[in-house]
């Protein structure tokens, strides 16, 4: 059984942020229909490698989603969007604010004619306030939100995470607040609402204690490179073939057991590190000592004798790391799947795992506007088939 089978999703965003928050709703069920530009689809067909002429991250973001190719800009393409609109149950979108009004798509219109819709809108700067006029990517929420200036070595130039991860959090938040709607929508006997969401909002509710530590200290957190400041210890440590083990050995107890581990007794008993605080303030002469013995062993050495020591260490995983181990291949994350050209390819799998109602891969990414046919002429909600 599919969670969120007989859901109707319309989705109108592109690239990443909305297109993440449709691809959640469809692994578990829900029908979800892309509404895309009619000559080029979404940019994402085109973004970083093409297989054939086609991104093969298309073929994760858009899996169990039904294309329709239309002009947005004019009346005829307007009209479907309104037509799926009637019976829809959520629309996505991630829109500069102010574009689907001016398509005659807003809110006001659509909620009049469907009280039960539910909309969500993702933006860089959110629905209101001073900036919401401006457009806003993902690395702008990330930089906004606070993560960029934590991102890096100190001193050196605050570097990117290696993915959008400013627009996966805003669809994250935006599938929160699209279940949490229909709850209220369905349980409650409520009717459909918005869900404004904006980018930099997505990254800042992320950032644990960076405000509350500057409004009680005045304390502006920097970047600390491997390092988690105020939580010891916790680092990355250079061993004798060069590469680095992660070493988390930051509670109380498992102090001890690292300690032991690496041979220092002296620091186990000492009750000044007995708990967090106390090993904060002394977090340089700890790192070295770990490092100490670190660095006489190769990587695989020092994780064995923490796995025994029951000490939480690993190993910075490339993504060649991740197709071979075992963990992954347990858990059904590395997917091999058939596109919609007859191709193979590994992709991810899906997540959270429901033990009654799992998500699934039941069809692969659309071709631009495969299902044109089967929306347009029924102008309504078609038939899946």
């Amino acid at each position: 059984m599919d969670a969120l089978k007989g859901l109707k999703v319309i989705e109108l965003g592109q690239l990443i942020a909305g297109p993440f928050a449709g691809k959640t709703l469809a692994e578990f069920g829900a029908d979800v229909i892309k509404i895309e530009p009619q000559e080029t689809g979404d940019p994402l067909r085109k973004w970083r490698m093409l297989r054939d002429g086609t991104s093969v991250w298309w073929e994760v973001q858009s899996r169990n989603k039904r294309s329709v190719a239309l002009d947005l800009r004019s009346g005829e393409g307007q009209s479907v969007v309104r037509d799926l609109a009637r019976e829809a149950d959520v629309l996505i979108e991630n829109f500069k604010p102010g574009t689907l009004e001016k398509w005659g798509l807003g809110w006001d219109t659509l909620h009049e004619m469907n009280p039960g819709l539910i909309m969500l809108r993702i933006s860089g700067y959110g629905q209101t306030g001073p900036y919401r006029h401006k457009p806003g990517f993902g690395v702008l929420g990330e930089a906004m939100g606070g993560l960029r200036h934590l991102t890096g070595e100190p001193g050196r130039v605050p570097v990117r995470c290696g993915i959008s991860i400013g627009d996966t959090l805003s669809a994250l938040h935006g599938v929160i607040g699209v279940l949490t709607a229909l709850y209220h929508r369905d349980a409650r006997g409520g009717e459909g609402q918005v869900i404004d969401v904006a980018l930099y909002e997505s990254v800042f509710n992320v950032m644990e204690s960076l405000l509350p530590e500057y409004d009680a200290f005045g304390a502006v957190r920097e970047r600390s490179g491997s390092a988690l400041p105020g939580i010891a210890p916790t680092n990355a440590y250079r061993c004798a073939d060069d590469k680095y083990a992660l070493i988390a050995g930051n509670g109380d107890s498992i102090f001890k057991r690292l300690m032991a581990a690496i041979g220092r007794p002296d620091l186990e008993n000492d009750p000044a590190l007995a708990r967090n605080d106390g090993r904060v303030a002394r977090v340089e002469e700890i790192d070295a000592a770990i490092e100490a013995w670190t660095v006489l062993k190769p990587l695989d050495e020092v994780l064995s004798v923490l796995d025994q020591a029951n000490v939480p260490a690993g190993k910075v995983y490339a993504v060649d790391d991740i197709v071979n181990d075992p963990q992954y291949q347990a858990r059904e994350m590395l997917v091999e799947t058939t596109t919609s050209d007859g191709s193979v390819l590994k992709v991810p799998g899906i997540i959270p795992k429901l033990s009654a109602t799992p998500g699934r891969i039941a069809h692969p990414a659309p071709r631009l506007g495969e299902h044109n046919a089967e929306v347009v002429s029924a102008r309504g909600w078609p038939v899946r088939r």
